[in-house]
């Protein structure tokens, strides 16, 4: 991994299309504005309406030329992921860059009846490639990568209740959905590789960036005094939503991405340019990413037609 990798080391990407889900903001605005600055077609898959067409439209005033567009996604929602990938407009699909994500929100459920964390985190993300996989396997060089945390070393999944039914902390039910990314790319990779695809699943984190995923969760249970210091830290100590951008634009792009890789900041895993990232062992622990693999087909009915396990 070369020191230093920056944005304008990104290669030329004209011809290709990218996905980029929550791209409206934070770290998916800035890696949809990087990719379109260097020729991407990119399309901003984004819950809000009025968000997702201010971001298109904001990047098409600083890149000049950009091909950028919105469609509606709702992770929260299989439906709103079905019509998604149905509406698909293009018949090749260079890059899926699952960036969206929500953090420490107080328990909720999706439209389908799963916790938020991992429904959205996970489960939405993996029916989403799922259902998209056909227009990966016939574009050469096609890359998913999932953006997971370093956070996904306060807990492993617990398959035995994956909705936090019986118990939700939600800081635990955070990590465990990070956990879950890590085990999908972990997994998926190896039944790209088994089917003989060149397709790259790849993993990514941001590190400490200054985004409006910190603040969320103590804004909707109206925490003030929590959510003023959550937006000083942001201010003082994080890092800017575009140097969070690197790791996963690294992932996206540089040459010679292994499969199942972890990219993060290079300093403390928090910070800096992109470098190869510490990952838990149960990250890579082939029995409980095919269980996760096997019960997450079952949860969405998504199944990944022609890679085997």
């Amino acid at each position: 991994m070369t020191t230093g990798w920056k944005a304008s080391d990104i290669p030329d990407q004209s011809g290709r299309t990218a996905v980029i889900t929550g791209a409206n903001s934070g770290i998916g605005l800035a890696t949809a504005r990087e990719l379109a600055r260097r020729g991407a077609r990119v399309v901003l898959a984004c819950r809000s309406e009025q968000r997702g067409k201010e971001a298109a439209e904001h990047i098409a005033r600083e890149v000049p030329g950009a091909l950028v567009e919105f469609t509606p996604l709702d992770l929260a929602d299989l439906s709103s992921i079905r019509d998604f990938a149905r509406s698909y407009a293009y018949e090749r699909l260079d890059l899926l860059i699952n960036n969206a994500g929500v953090m420490a929100l107080p328990y909720g459920r999706t439209a389908d009846g799963f916790e938020t964390q991992f429904g959205v985190n996970h489960l939405g993300h993996f029916a989403l490639t799922g259902l998209l996989l056909p227009h990966l396997l016939r574009t050469p060089g096609a890359r998913v990568v999932s953006v997971s945390s370093g956070l996904h070393a306060l807990s492993n999944i617990d398959i035995g209740d994956l909705n936090s039914a019986r118990t939700y902390r939600r800081w635990i039910a955070y990590g465990r959905s990070k956990t879950a990314n890590l085990l999908f790319v972990h997994e998926l990779a190896g039944r790209l590789a088994a089917a003989g695809s060149d397709v790259v699943a790849a993993a990514a984190h941001p590190g400490y960036a200054r985004t409006n995923l910190q603040t969320a969760g103590v804004r909707m249970e109206g925490r003030r005094a929590a959510e003023r210091i959550v937006e000083l830290g942001n201010r003082i100590i994080a890092q800017p939503a575009e140097s969070g951008a690197l790791p996963t634009l690294y992932a996206a792009t540089a040459p010679g991405v292994r499969p199942d890789s972890f990219t993060g900041p290079r300093v403390q895993g928090w910070r800096g340019p992109p470098a190869k990232s510490w990952r838990a062992a149960w990250t890579t622990n082939d029995v409980a990413s095919e269980r996760l693999w096997v019960a997450s087909e079952q949860l969405t009915g998504v199944r990944y037609e022609g890679l085997t396990s």
